[in-house]
């Protein structure tokens, strides 16, 4: 039982909390109190000198904004305007007040505020959509399209959106890399043939792939009520990101072991059969590289395809509240970097533990 709470504990990515599972069964305490302090009680304190920090620029960068405002007032309209200013920067009146990079307590009333907005969103969402129950119900009886809800988005349903698009993105990345790569890896004159097209299109930024994406979709699809800002996002986000698992795949199946090879020849497999018994299994932990490789480089590039292309989701958010330049536009920014972060580095772990456990069943197997 210790052993598979252990086991469960790192295949988790919840390692760190070992030791301390070892010392409360009294295992070797002097050994994994110093092991706990090193991998939890360090990051903590970490987490806490990166907070200082932040507190302190923040305080300083506000402060040098407050007194350069005085200043300017001081020169241009006298004392009577700078004591003024003086006095209306520490009311916290928000028509004063320095906007410069905010406080970890500034960005904590941004998140809780965004909260607050998604529930005020999500209850006129629901209010709407009992509204027009009937409406679309009788829409729908004829065949016609229902009546949606067109107001502006939460900060949560972009969060969504943004997931929906990156994952769209992510598996049309699979199904065009991976094939491609096996054929590809099968074959040492076609590696050598196509090698110089991906060195090219690899590096290409994904500015040029949304104006690419751009010009081909707004040709082929002229339906006005299809989501084309959905289709550019999640068909540029896909083809920036498949190169990692384009390379991956070509280069594991090009490496199978020979003697694998010679037992397929022995066996007299076709094609089909070569490629499902023989080739994948041994390529996988190459292809699951590849493919945690091009997630992470789809959620990179998402949120600058969704700011060029004002498509909803993070990237929009991003750039909506840095043209607001509300006072709390900074705030709301350093949120959505967070969460950024946060479900970029959630979507890594997922896609590890997945490799893990593809690696620990062939294990198991064999």
């Amino acid at each position: 039982m210790k052993n598979k709470l252990i086991t469960g504990l790192r295949f988790t990515g919840l390692g760190f909390l070992e030791p301390l599972v070892r010392l409360i069964q009294g295992e070797d305490p002097q050994k994994n109190t110093l092991a706990f302090v090193k991998r939890a009680i360090f990051p903590l304190l970490s987490i806490a000198l990166f907070i200082g920090i932040w507190h302190a620029s923040a305080d300083y960068l506000y402060n040098k904004e407050a007194t350069a405002r005085i200043e300017k007032a001081r020169e241009k309209q006298g004392e009577t305007a700078a004591t003024e200013m003086k006095e209306c920067i520490a009311s916290g009146d928000v028509s004063c007040q320095p906007n410069t990079l905010p406080s970890p307590a500034k960005v904590w009333l941004a998140y809780q505020t965004l909260l607050r907005d998604h529930k005020v969103i999500s209850n006129d969402k629901a209010a709407f959509k009992k509204k027009t129950a009937a409406l679309n119900a009788k829409r729908k009886a004829k065949g016609d399209a229902p009546i949606t809800y067109t107001g502006r988005p939460s900060f949560v349903d972009q969060i969504i959106t943004s997931l929906q698009t990156v994952f769209a993105g992510f598996l049309l990345a699979a199904l065009i890399a991976i094939p491609i790569g096996i054929i590809i890896g099968l074959s040492s004159t076609l590696r050598n043939s196509f090698n110089w097209l991906i060195q090219i299109l690899k590096p290409v930024s994904p500015v040029v792939w949304l104006l690419l994406v751009f010009m081909i979709v707004k040709t082929l699809i002229t339906n006005p009520d299809m989501d084309k800002s959905f289709m550019i996002s999640f068909i540029s986000v896909g083809l920036c990101a498949m190169w990692a698992t384009l390379v991956n795949t070509s280069m594991g199946v090009s490496s199978v072991d020979k003697d694998f090879v010679n037992v397929a020849k022995v066996l007299k497999l076709n094609v089909g059969q070569n490629i499902f018994k023989v080739v994948l299994p041994s390529s996988l932990p190459m292809i699951f590289t590849g493919l945690r490789i091009t997630l992470s480089v789809a959620w990179m590039v998402l949120i600058a395809i969704e700011l060029l292309a004002q498509s909803p989701g993070l990237g929009s958010f991003v750039w909506e509240e840095f043209q607001n330049g509300a006072n709390d536009s900074n705030a709301k920014i350093i949120v959505a970097m967070f969460v950024i972060g946060l479900i970029g580095f959630l979507l890594d772990r997922i896609m590890m533990t997945i490799q893990k456990m593809m690696s620990f069943n062939k294990a198991e197997v064999a």
